[in-house]
């Protein structure tokens, strides 16, 4: 069955609009996990907009759980220049000192709003490989986030990945227009050339409960959600969002 990875980025957006510890980023993830979400996801960026540094180390300290963080593997050290908020240490020394489950490596920066593409291989596959070996060696299972291409998945499993992430974005806006087939069509492709290369296939954004479940992709072990999530819970309540994310995932 799929796993279901909460993604807590808006839960610390809200908490950071003020200067405040409300809502509690780490007592969020306890209760998704006690309503029944198989992991926590957070992408924590150099500028911290979100997810911080020291929200990274209290999720992997407080919930016994499979944490997964995400970033650009290429970002550097940055200092802080907020009282309380600890300096970005750069994400492979952050990853290093928190040791999640997983690593989702994302191309993105700090003038994007969100992560708006995948991984070019051709340009970047030889300076990823050595990062992939030196996250493995820090216990980690390596994904990366990819557009759906199903020619990139031979390199992707040739410089040592363990997963791709598709990114799900055009899916969605295919999906809204109630035309999607032929998009999905090419995700399918994707994972299933993914999968004949020994990889590992998860999921993620805008990702909701409206397309969640025609989003049929073969051996799909995991979805991160966030966004959508977070807007489903302020009408539903943040158990019963839970209960219908894995009801859309196809759980009992």
């Amino acid at each position: 069955m799929t796993a279901l990875s909460i993604n807590l980025n808006k839960v610390a957006l809200i908490r950071n609009s003020r200067d405040t510890v409300i809502p509690d980023v780490v007592q969020h993830g306890r209760w998704c996990l006690e309503a029944g979400a198989d992991g926590i996801t957070v992408h924590p960026r150099p500028d911290q907009r979100h997810i911080r540094v020291q929200d990274c180390f209290a999720l992997k300290a407080a919930l016994d759980t499979e944490l997964n963080i995400e970033g650009n593997p290429f970002a550097p050290a940055r200092r802080s220049d907020r009282a309380g908020v600890s300096d970005y240490p750069g994400f492979m020394a952050l990853v290093e000192a928190v040791r999640p489950a997983q690593a989702t490596l994302v191309p993105d920066g700090d003038a994007q709003l969100t992560s708006d593409h995948g991984f070019d291989l051709e340009r970047d596959g030889d300076r990823l490989a050595p990062i992939i070996q030196s996250l493995k060696s820090f216990g980690c299972r390596v994904s990366l986030f990819m557009d759906p291409n199903p020619n990139a998945m031979a390199q992707a499993a040739a410089i040592g990945a363990d997963r791709i992430e598709l990114y799900t974005e055009a899916y969605a806006r295919a999906h809204e227009k109630a035309d999607f087939e032929s998009v999905l069509a090419r995700y399918i492709d994707t994972a299933l050339a993914a999968q004949a290369a020994g990889l590992g296939v998860n999921a993620g954004h805008d990702l909701n409960l409206d397309n969640l479940p025609d989003f049929a992709i073969p051996e799909l072990l995991e979805v991160s959600i966030g966004h959508a999530f977070t807007v489903d819970a302020l009408q539903y309540g943040l158990a019963d969002t839970v209960a219908r994310y894995q009801r859309a995932l196809g759980k009992p």
